[in-house]
C-alpha cells in the first residue's frame, strides 16, 4: 500500500530525532595505537650462535657474501646461508617468493638466532604483503640491518610486535665503534645503556660538513625509537605498514640523494603524521646528499631546517646512524632518551631477553 504524504512526513520527523551514528553507514574501526601487539624481545645473541645470511632486497655478489661471512665468523658466530642467497632477478636477490621463503625459513629454523641481510639495496617493500607475522611473532629472533631493511623493521614492528634492529648489514665494514655498540645492544641486556656519538665522525666533519653534529633545537626527549631510511619511511606513509612516530624519537637517515628529494620525503612525512607530534627528531649522517646537477639548490642543512626549525621539540642532525661505517645499532620500538647537550642516546630498557 503506498505510503501517504502525511505518514512520510512523520517518518522524516522521527528520523531527525535519531542520533547521526544510527543513520551513518557502518565503518571499519582501526585499532588505536594502544591496542597494538605488546612488544616482544628476541633472545640475546651469544657466542657460537648461528646467523642466517639472506638477501631480502638487492642481489649479493660472491665478494659481498665472502665479506659477510668473514664479519660473522670474526664475531665468533656461525653462518647459515639462505637457499636463495645467490639468486639474481634484475637487481633483486631473487624473486619475491624466493626472498620470502628464505626469510620465513630463517624465522622458522630453531637453530637460527639472528637474521642478518647481506645488504640493503632495493626490494624489501615488495615482501611486506607476503610476510607471515604469526610465524615471526611465534619465533622471535634478531633481525639486523639498515637502508632498505627499514621496510621490514617497520612492518614487523607494527604487525608482529617484535623488536628489530636498525644497524649494520652483514657486509658492512665494521669499525670498533660499530661492533662495540652492536654487540652491547644485541648480546648484553642492561637496564639502561648510553650511546655516545662516534668521535671518528666528528673528525671527518672537518672535511665533510654532513658529518658534523648539529643541534637545531636543544633539549631532552624520551620515547620509543622509530624510523629508518628516509625514502622507505616516506614510501610507507599511508600504507598498512606506515611508521606511527607520534610521541616517538623519530630517527631518519639517507645517502646519495639531492636536497629536493630530501625535501619531498620530509614534506610527505610531515603531511602524513606531522613532525610536531614526535617527541624528537634525530637525523643521521646523510652522506653525499648535496646538490647534484642543479644550477641553483638549497644545501642539505637548509633543506632539513625547513622542516626542523619550526618545531618546538629537540631536533638534531649528523648523529651516528646511516650509510656510514661508524654507526650505532638502534632497537626499533625500545624506549630511549635523546639528550642534545650530552649528544647521547640512552636506551631505557634491554632490547633483548
Amino acid at each position: 500500500m503506498p505510503i501517504s504524504r502525511r505518514a512520510f512526513s512523520s517518518l522524516l520527523a522521527a528520523s531527525a530525532l535519531l542520533p547521526a551514528a544510527a543513520l551513518a553507514a557502518p565503518r571499519r574501526r582501526l585499532p588505536p595505537r594502544s591496542r597494538m601487539k605488546p612488544l616482544i624481545k628476541p633472545p640475546r645473541l651469544q657466542p657460537g650462535d648461528t646467523v642466517g645470511l639472506i638477501a631480502p632486497g638487492g642481489y649479493a655478489t660472491e665478494k659481498t657474501i665472502a665479506k659477510a661471512r668473514r664479519n660473522i665468523e670474526a664475531l665468533g658466530l656461525k653462518v647459515r646461508e639462505g637457499a636463495s642467497l645467490r639468486e639474481v632477478n634484475g637487481n633483486y636477490g631473487g624473486s619475491v617468493p624466493q626472498r620470502i621463503a628464505d626469510l620465513h625459513a630463517m624465522f622458522g629454523d630453531p637453530e637460527i638466532k639472528m637474521i642478518w641481510p647481506v645488504r640493503g639495496g632495493s626490494g624489501c617493500i615488495s615482501l611486506l604483503a607476503h610476510l607471515d607475522f604469526k610465524l615471526i611473532r611465534a619465533n622471535p629472533k634478531i633481525l639486523l640491518g639498515y637502508s632498505d631493511i627499514t621496510a621490514l623493521h617497520l612492518a614487523i614492528h607494527k604487525h608482529a610486535g617484535l623488536v628489530t634492529f636498525h644497524g649494520p648489514v652483514a657486509s658492512s665494514t665494521l669499525t670498533e665503534y660499530a661492533i662495540e655498540h652492536m654487540m652491547a645492544v644485541l648480546g648484553d641486556p642492561q637496564p639502561s645503556y648510553t650511546i655516545p656519538m662516534a668521535l671518528e665522525n666528528s673528525r671527518r666533519a672537518l672535511e665533510q660538513p654532513q658529518f658534523a653534529l648539529r643541534t637545531v633545537h636543544g633539549g631532552v626527549a624520551t620515547g620509543p625509537l622509530m624510523g629508518g631510511n628516509l625514502s622507505l619511511v616516506a614510501a610507507l606513509a599511508g600504507t598498512p605498514y606506515a611508521a606511527d612516530f607520534r610521541n616517538c624519537i623519530l630517527f631518519l637517515e639517507e645517502v646519495n640523494e639531492a636536497p629536493y628529494r630530501i625535501d619531498r620525503w620530509m614534506t610527505q612525512l610531515d603531511l602524513s603524521v606531522g613532525f610536531s607530534k614526535a617527541a624528537a627528531v634525530m637525523v643521521g649522517v646523510c652522506e653525499d646528499c648535496g646538490p647534484e646537477h642543479e644550477e641553483i639548490s638549497l644545501t642539505l642543512d637548509q633543506t632539513l631546517d625547513i622542516h626542523l626549525q619550526p618545531l618546538s621539540i629537540p631536533a638534531v642532525t649528523g648523529y651516528s646512524i646511516g650509510h656510514i661505517r661508524d654507526q650505532f645499532t638502534i632497537p626499533v620500538g625500545i624506549r630511549a632518551t635523546l639528550d642534545t647537550e650530552r649528544q647521547t642516546v640512552t636506551l631505557l630498557e634491554p632490547a633483548v631477553s
